[in-house]
């Protein structure tokens, strides 16, 4: 399935009618559509999720929800989608028409039993009739099938499940957050998540109904009495789950408005750097960045150092190590004589024995013979006089393969480990020295007292950091309430359950209660080895892709899908199948990570649909780029579309990686409030950016 063609009618800044024709190619697969920020890179994706799902749009990520739970609910989100001059000339004159729609071409569509070349879908809005209109044509015409089934279950069905849509429209930033997942809570989003793209929902649908229906039997034969009790129960357990769900919305809104003042205060920390040093802002972003590439690359070198102090006591023991390494040679030495001379004894024994027989053969008269045997003992006696080892005691009585691993050891603390100590020390110095010179210029250009409006911006930045104090203890009180409740919930859930369990079934139910229970058992079975399958594949396709993606190829050795329950987690594991601490990981390796996650995902979907990715290559380093150019953006998907910004989030010579697959390149332009698509050559993408540039030079 591809997207041919997408037409926007005054759809928030695309004033008036704009049109972006992708028209796929089977050899190319990447389409890039740039900007600058607040063109409308946002906006496009917003767009598409808008016309597949509309209403139900709050369903596909939690972004959404919140902007209509922001805006008063979706009747007064949808309104806010009109372009803004279009709205305020209706509601100044009344003369323009206040009607706003996107309109998507899909190709490459596989219908069941309806063979068809392209699917239209348009949805649209008029604020004048306040009526939303949804219109699907299949090859140009209306279709029975969509009428039959309904255009939204249509679209989920046939198109793009809602549940797993955020997997093909995502911010390449954000998706950091799949590695990030820590707590249960978490973790059962992120399995929930999971089982939508692995196709487990819907089991887990059914086993869900099943269990319902296997309460509601049970509670048709509770008494009178046990009624009233029942119903006290199930009113706590009903209040107690309201109010979790008002804990976790009231914790996102925290979020929500930590990352808003976080946002401020960087914004602020910009202005102050500004004011102290007068610097542009290409300056302040190569500032920026080196200090983030400095700390990364302190969390490196503080793990190396980790691992060189566990050798660190033996180099300090010095000379005790020597001894140590001379008790253990002459141990050794001292056994290998031991056998060497038990095994020359057994061998003269055995010669021996056999020459005297061979003897008797000769008819040697007794005195030769005698003389014969005297001069065979003396030979063997002096044999055995082996030359005795230096006396001493065995101490340690190591085996052959300790001694050896001690012996590498030693070995290594005697030849590489000083040089590699010294460079790790000297290394992490340099680090210090560059990390504290960037840390100082930041600190000399708040330090301008003087400046009357550096010291209101300090106040101001004062202040929203302590307001993100603030708001970070009341999270962690509303966690601790969320637990409490947890818990609550969780003992008042096993007493309703136990108190369940002693209703006498009605005797029509009793035939309805077995068959479902039976039918529980099996869906169970079903879903414990459907997610023991996908578990496998899942594992074996993360690793791929961490493969392919990853310069450090050992880094990351093998990946672990763990099922306990509800909850699905993942386990990085290196060479000694240790779990590797995700929190270890620099935010690029985080976002490596989730991407090979991704698509890893999007591959166990089974679903062919484009993948539209925002803000691409953010956190990557040059050599992680290239492999996320040449390896990831061509293999995950049939048809790729990419927002960057340019020379932020997409370089010149990255750009020549991937041109190789480009087949259809865009600009957003804006002109008088309102943005348009220019399409442009493959190869002159950068040469317009050029132009550009010179103009504002100029």
């Amino acid at each position: 399935m591809k997207i041919n063609k997408i037409k926007f009618q005054n759809f928030r800044i695309y004033k008036g009618e704009n049109e972006i024709l992708f028209a796929p190619n089977a050899s190319k697969n990447i389409s890039i559509i740039a900007g600058k920020n607040g063109f409308g890179k946002t906006t496009f994706l917003t767009s598409l999720i808008w016309v597949f799902y509309g209403k139900m749009m709050s369903e596909v990520e939690d972004k959404y929800k919140k902007d209509i739970k922001n805006a008063g609910g979706y009747e007064k989100f949808i309104k806010l989608l009109l372009n803004r001059e279009i709205k305020t000339d209706y509601e100044n004159n009344g003369k323009v028409n206040p009607v706003f729609s996107v309109e998507i071409e899909l190709k490459d569509i596989l219908i069941p039993s309806i063979p068809c070349k392209s699917v239209v879908i348009k949805r649209s809005y008029n604020l004048k009739t306040d009526i939303e209109d949804l219109t699907i044509k299949i090859d140009g015409l209306e279709n029975e099938l969509t009428k039959e089934v309904g255009f939204e279950v249509f679209i989920n069905d046939f198109i793009l499940p809602r549940e797993i849509a955020k997997f093909f429209f995502f911010d390449a930033e954000k998706i950091v957050s799949l590695a990030e997942a820590k707590s249960k809570a978490e973790l059962k989003n992120l399995s929930k998540a999971y089982s939508e793209v692995l196709g487990i929902k819907k089991y887990e649908d059914l086993k869900k109904n099943l269990e319902t229906l296997l309460t509601k039997l049970r509670r048709n034969g509770a008494s009178q009495v046990e009624q009233t009790k029942l119903f006290e129960l199930t009113d706590t357990e009903a209040e107690l789950t309201k109010l979790i769900d008002f804990n976790q919305e009231k914790r996102s809104s925290i979020d929500l408005e930590i990352a808003n003042h976080r946002l401020n205060s960087d914004n602020i920390q910009e202005k102050l750097i500004r004011e102290g040093n007068g610097i542009t802002l290409e300056e302040l972003q190569k500032m920026k960045s080196e200090r983030d590439i400095f700390k990364e690359e302190s969390t490196e070198i503080k793990n190396k150092l980790k691992k060189l102090m566990d050798i660190a006591p033996l180099v300090i023991a010095g000379k005790k190590l020597v001894q140590l390494k001379e008790q253990l040679d002459f141990e050794q030495n001292a056994n290998n004589n031991s056998l060497d001379k038990a095994v020359l004894v057994e061998e003269l024994n055995s010669f021996s024995t056999i020459l005297l027989k061979k003897l008797e053969d000769l008819n040697l008269d007794s005195k030769a013979k005698s003389k014969v045997e005297e001069a065979l003992k003396q030979t063997i006696s002096e044999k055995e006089r082996i030359k005795q080892p230096n006396t001493g005691k065995v101490l340690l009585d190591y085996t052959t393969e300790q001694f050896r691993n001690f012996e590498a050891v030693f070995n290594n603390i005697k030849g590489t480990f000083s040089s590699q100590f010294s460079s790790v020390v000297q290394e992490e110095k340099n680090n210090r020295i560059y990390l504290s010179k960037i840390l100082q210029q930041i600190k000399q250009a708040e330090a301008r007292k003087d400046n009357p409006l550096a010291k209101k911006l300090r106040e101001q930045k004062t202040e929203t950091e302590d307001r993100i104090t603030i708001l970070t203890l009341d999270k962690g009180k509303l966690m601790e309430e969320y637990d409490s409740l947890n818990t609550r919930l969780s003992s008042t859930k096993k007493v309703l359950s136990e108190y369940e369990k002693n209703f006498k079934l009605v005797e029509t139910d009793k035939k309805k209660f077995e068959v479902t229970e039976k039918l529980l058992i099996k869906i169970n079975t079903i879903i414990q080895k459907i997610k023991e399958d996908k578990k496998y594949s899942l594992q074996k396709s993360i690793m791929l892709g961490l493969k392919k993606i990853m310069h450090k190829n050992d880094f990351i050795y093998n990946v672990r899908v763990n099922v306990v329950d509800d909850v699905m987690d993942i386990d990085l594991l290196d060479k000694n199948d240790e779990i590797i601490d995700k929190d270890s990981l620099s935010k690029g390796e985080q976002q490596l990570y989730a991407t090979a996650l991704l698509k890893a995902l999007v591959d166990e979907s089974g679903i062919k649909f484009p993948v539209f990715i925002d803000s691409p290559l953010q956190k990557f380093d040059k050599y992680h780029s290239k492999n996320i150019i040449k390896e990831f953006y061509p293999a995950i998907s049939e048809q790729v579309v990419l927002f960057p910004l340019l020379e932020k989030e997409l370089s010149e010579l990255e750009y020549d990686y991937l041109k190789p697959n480009v087949n259809k390149v865009f600009v957003i332009e804006n002109h008088n409030n309102g943005s348009s698509f220019k399409p442009y050559a493959v190869d002159q993408l950068f040469i317009h950016l050029k132009q550009e540039q010179d103009v504002y030079a100029n």
